[in-house]
């Protein structure tokens, strides 16, 4: 197999890819973390908030579209197109945002349907953005890479389910949301200001799904997303209306979920990069298996007693939602990073994240019946128990064969030979 690869200015391939995951986790933390805690606010039920993951559609479809925006964004001759594909998608984001903002959280059927717009857009976005990661950052680089993936989503999450809280609740909704719009637009001209840089070689490989399927480790890698995802992402949906529930205002879950969402997640994405670097992904996607564990069965005996005091309440949550995530997500982002073919990065790495997004929307829709219905200490038990049974299949999907090995160092080889 050979590959040719674009290596760019890491700085500037990191600025970039950090900014666009930045805009994309603000409209997921708006999307999945804020909006639920304003429709409860309002005293929407479980399982009509619920219904709000029906969002992440576009993400768990978008291996459909990823093909032929690969074949656009990798001409035979010349730079990639990334750059015409995230502006576009940047503006159909924004100008949506604002829509959003005129129809305002009381009308749930039309404000769905634009967010699935939004998603779509975001989702486009983010294929030209992690192919974009993967072809122009070398091997020695791609722990950058993840950090700039994973920071950037703590910081945009803690933006977008942190800071829209506060707007919303001291000025009002439209005006939170415009704000948001903006911020979308400013954080992509680092990559849009980025230059180009033409392939040392004519292009000849035709990205395509079926060479990432026939691949056994890609495979184990669909399968490792789906089990990571069903056991660190499902218990996470209905923290918002739990803390809401026990009494927690907008205002205060604003500041916990930007302040502390943000200052611990962050540092734990770097620690996750230094441990992936000291003992490897699959040790750290183990770690994290165990600990995710522990914070959702505590979450369910704090479900479950009345008693429990409030700062244990947000460390569980905190613990659960922003430092075992973070760990965890750069070392199986730097997983995916390795499994994917630098000659359709973007199809490989968006097929791994579409199981993700999958195994996200059948949860969180899950999620809030199994709450309704059974309450919150039922639901965070049965995620709780969920995670502890993941931990040897973690260990299993997450061993890379070694034909792989040999395959990435050939390339290395043949990269260094050019």
């Amino acid at each position: 197999m050979s590959a040719v690869r674009n290596f760019g200015s890491p700085a500037a391939v990191v600025l970039g890819v950090g900014g666009l995951y930045v805009g994309q986790s603000i409209i997921s933390g708006m999307t999945f973390s804020a909006l639920p805690s304003v429709l409860r606010d309002r005293g929407l039920p479980l399982d009509r908030i619920g219904l709000v993951y029906l969002a992440v559609l576009p993400w768990v479809l978008k291996f459909l579209w990823a093909p032929a925006l690969e074949r656009y964004r990798l001409p035979a001759t010349g730079p990639s197109r990334s750059r015409s594909i995230v502006l576009a998608g940047g503006m159909i984001s924004a100008a949506s945002l604002v829509l959003v903002g005129l129809i305002g959280p009381n009308s749930l059927a039309p404000l769905m349907a634009v967010l699935v717009v939004i998603a779509f857009a975001a989702s486009t976005v983010d294929i030209a953005c992690d192919g974009h990661a993967v072809e122009s950052l070398s091997e020695r680089h791609h722990g950058w890479g993840n950090a700039a993936q994973v920071g950037g989503a703590y910081i945009g999450a803690a933006i977008g389910s942190g800071l829209f809280l506060v707007l919303v609740d001291r000025f009002d909704w439209t005006g939170a949301t415009l704000a948001m719009a903006v911020l979308i637009v400013l954080l992509g001209l680092p990559f849009l200001l980025s230059p180009a840089r033409a392939p040392a070689a004519p292009r000849t490989h035709q990205p395509s799904l079926r060479d990432a399927l026939r691949r056994s480790d890609m495979r184990k890698g669909l399968a490792l997303a789906a089990v990571y995802t069903l056991t660190q992402k499902w218990g996470l949906s209905m923290i918002g209306p739990f803390l809401v529930d026990r009494g927690f205002d907008l205002s205060s879950l604003g500041v916990i979920n930007g302040v502390g969402g943000l200052a611990i997640g962050f540092a734990c994405a770097l620690l996750g990069g230094a441990m992936v670097r000291a003992w490897g992904a699959r040790a750290v996607l183990v770690i994290a298996l165990v600990l995710q564990a522990g914070a959702l069965v505590g979450l369910a005996v704090a479900a479950w007693s009345d008693g429990i005091p409030r700062v244990v309440l947000l460390g569980l949550a905190l613990a659960s939602s922003s430092a075992v995530m973070a760990l965890g997500y750069v070392a199986l982002y730097a997983h995916f990073m390795a499994l994917s073919d630098p000659r359709q990065a973007g199809i490989d790495f968006t097929l791994l994240q579409c199981m993700d997004a999958l195994v996200s929307m059948v949860g969180g829709v899950g999620a809030g019946w199994i709450a309704q219905h059974f309450g919150y200490g039922a639901f965070f038990g049965i995620a709780g128990a969920l995670a502890a049974a993941a931990v040897p299949a973690g260990a299993l999907l997450s061993r890379r064969s070694t034909d792989t090995g040999e395959m990435r160092d050939g390339m290395l080889l043949r990269q260094r030979a050019s």
